[in-house]
């Protein structure tokens, strides 16, 4: 980054600048400073939102919208109160790169298919009964499972159970906005019809960690559903072993046939948190946004203390110190949605971590989250 230099302030400096501006042409000896920091600077900010305020909006949602009144979805986006001056609607950045959302369909309800250029996955955290219909595969949903939408593929979503269902959704909204690469089609038969059996990707891979001979050539979504019992069986095989001192326990959702990221543009893992565990402090050029899935404890963002339980949601924006800390009489799950394939084809991946005070940060103090009324 260069340094500011006082003559830039001058008079002469200042009339220069204001005269090139009429032929919209920019100062690069001013703006540099501003432009090419020492370090990242993200608009974001840590956040935690609480559930039961999710809970108590997303049950008001109901009673206002419904697929009959258009909307596509029934999903409210968090916000992060660090992109208020954006416009539109802050380009629904959770992140400086990511949107987050939790959805909630009622029994009997259809959410029509539609396809665009972002990428989206999906956590279900809460029923079952519902199902998504990507490309013509029925996919049924429970609690716990992880399914990917890579951009382009057609999907929608209808509800044959007797419960709402309520899931995480996490898309990369604002690059491919900031990027002015979007497009959106609705699909002309409303809710696509299946031409796959169900849970076609699921069934194949259930063998784990082997593939049908026929998807040694890249696949885009070989599997579109990633189920829990699979997921916690990995989780469960790593807890014989010493946890990362960073991230716990943790394993990533990838590609069987690639052997990357599940999503080209998104990352996504669970963590568990052993019983009394405290991870070190690290920072990396990545963002992140957590989903409590179970249990309750507290992250050191910055030395801030975010307290947080089943249900929650926590952002941790780039170049964040955090580090987390299980305080259940149980083990704490956490899954964690990242940007790291962006920051890595980017070349901007970078971790560092916290070496002051054996590598935990001093807490200064304590978010107070909005809670509902």
């Amino acid at each position: 980054m260069a340094e500011a230099n006082p003559f830039f302030n001058s008079k002469e400096v200042q009339d220069f600048n204001k005269e090139i501006q009429k032929y919209h042409l920019g100062p690069l000896w001013n703006a540099i400073p501003d432009l090419m920091h020492k370090q990242p600077k993200p608009e974001a900010v840590p956040y935690l939102w609480k559930w039961e305020v999710l809970e108590k909006k997303l049950e008001e949602a109901t009673q206002i919208f419904t697929p009959e009144r258009g909307g596509e979805r029934r999903a409210i986006f968090f916000q992060n109160p660090g992109f208020q001056g954006r416009q539109p609607w802050g380009w629904a950045s959770t992140t400086n790169t990511l949107y987050a959302a939790v959805q909630l369909i009622l029994p009997g309800e259809e959410a029509p298919s539609h396809r665009h250029t972002q990428n989206a996955m999906r956590f279900i955290t809460n029923g079952s009964g519902a199902y998504s219909i990507v490309q013509g595969q029925k996919i049924y949903m429970e609690e716990g499972d992880f399914l990917i939408t890579p951009g382009g593929l057609w999907h929608g979503h209808g509800h044959e159970g007797d419960k709402p269902m309520i899931w995480m959704d996490i898309l990369d909204i604002p690059i491919i906005y900031s990027a002015a690469g979007t497009f959106f089609e609705g699909h002309p038969d409303g809710l696509e019809k299946p031409s796959l059996p169900d849970n076609y990707g699921a069934r194949r891979y259930r063998g784990g960690m082997v593939r049908p001979i026929s998807d040694r050539t890249t696949q885009v979504a070989p599997v579109g559903s990633y189920k829990w019992a699979q997921t916690e069986a990995a989780l469960t095989g790593l807890s014989d072993f010493e946890p990362d001192p960073y991230d716990g326990i943790a394993v990533e959702y990838i590609n069987p046939s690639t052997g990357t990221t599940a999503n080209p543009t998104m990352g996504a893992w669970i963590q568990k948190l052993p019983v009394g565990f405290h991870s070190k402090a690290h920072r990396h050029t990545s963002s992140s946004i957590y989903h409590v899935y179970e249990g309750e404890g507290y992250s050191v963002i910055n030395g801030i203390q975010y307290y947080w339980s089943k249900g929650d949601y926590l952002v941790i924006p780039n170049w964040a110190w955090h580090e987390h800390v299980n305080t259940s009489t149980k083990e704490a799950i956490l899954f964690c949605s990242n940007d790291i394939p962006i920051m890595e084809k980017l070349g901007l991946q970078k971790e560092e971590a916290y070496t002051k005070n054996k590598g935990y940060q001093e807490i200064t103090g304590e978010f107070s989250p909005v809670l509902a009324k």
